[in-house]
């Protein structure tokens, strides 16, 4: 075999003792966990915006940004839950490029995946720690999720990963909400599956142990757009759309219906500035359709400090490094817009 063993990792439960959270943000988690969850079940009516840099790639900036969230949530409480995207692991089309903190936790430097855990998980204690909001990744890889399990309210399923049987049966051992994106290819069918996978239990292997898992009801569906044959994007937010995906929910075993849409990746064709209307047609569209209005539960948007991206090495603060995001401005403005329009 050509790989080559460069270090023993340590252990979540080791990782956890030396950067632990303390009891009274436990405490803050679980509230939190217990609203998102009543939203997702339907008891609560207010809505989620899923909102942050696409990729969490420094953490004096993205604390920073998260922090400044702490005020708006103050200010829309009674209509939305603000949950900020920390995402630690970035999935690259080729394999090529800066993946994440959680490998990479210098983008200038070569890979470090001990310091990388570490630097993980103490981004999202300070984030938690500063701003009073806890936060949503990406679980890009299963067996990391011991390092922060105690730590997200929310897992995004990626469109690479949603196929894959190990993502599926990691999360029916969750007890936190968890997104599952449509495939790159658009297939809903696909994604209603993986859904439908992680709400029941089932018994395999992980990290090394016989596990059995009781399934997670609260499991939905994430739509992000598509890419066709010729490698156009292909949009999946329009109304037809979110009809097309009730009648098939509707059609299918599961609990507690529901969609969230990520506004940016294919769906905007990654052209940043047009998940500002995007959004503006989903609220468009939950006031015009009752159906719709259940069905949709929140957006994804990719937002940081600065607006755009930036190279590896620019080091412009607040600037990601990976897809272009709305800048903090246009992020404020369209999360009041959101309050106003739920």
């Amino acid at each position: 075999m050509s790989f080559q063993f460069l270090n023993q990792l340590p252990s979540p439960e080791e990782i956890k003792r030396d950067y632990p959270l303390s009891d009274d943000l436990k405490q803050l988690k679980s509230a939190r966990d217990q609203a998102i969850a009543d939203v997702i079940t339907g008891k609560d009516d207010r809505f989620l915006v899923i909102i942050g840099p696409c990729s969490a790639d420094n953490e004096d900036s993205v604390c920073d940004y998260v922090n400044r969230l702490t005020s708006i949530q103050e200010e829309v409480k009674d209509k939305l839950i603000l949950i900020p995207r920390i995402y630690t692991n970035k999935p690259r089309t080729t394999g090529e490029g800066y993946k994440g903190i959680a490998s990479q936790p210098d983008p200038e430097k070569a890979p470090d995946m001990v310091e990388g855990l570490i630097a993980m998980r103490k981004m999202h204690i300070r984030a938690i720690k500063e701003s009073g909001l806890t936060c949503a990744d990406e679980m890009l890889y299963p067996e990391n999720w011991g390092y922060v399990e105690d730590l997200l309210s929310y897992v995004a399923i990626g469109a690479r990963s949603v196929e894959d049987q190990q993502h599926r049966l990691t999360v029916s051992g969750f007890d936190v909400a968890s997104g599952m994106k449509n495939p790159t290819s658009g297939d809903f069918s696909v994604m209603l599956n993986s859904v439908y996978a992680a709400q029941h239990p089932h018994h395999f292997v992980y990290r090394g142990y016989e596990v059995e898992t009781s399934g997670n009801p609260l499991t939905h569906v994430v739509l992000r757009g598509a890419v066709n044959k010729h490698g156009n994007s292909v949009q999946n937010y329009h109304y037809e759309d979110l009809m097309r995906l009730c009648e098939m929910y509707d059609k299918m075993d599961l609990v507690y219906p529901a969609a969230v849409v990520d506004v940016n990746h294919s769906n905007s064709g990654k052209k940043f500035k047009e998940q500002i209307r995007i959004v503006k047609e989903i609220m468009h569209n939950r006031q015009v359709s009752p159906v719709i209005r259940r069905l949709v539960k929140g957006v994804m948007i990719e937002s940081y400090i600065e607006e755009g991206c930036q190279k590896i090495g620019e080091h412009i603060y607040g600037k990601s490094i990976t897809d272009p995001c709305l800048g903090w401005n246009d992020s404020k403005d369209l999360i009041y817009h959101i309050a106003k329009n739920c």
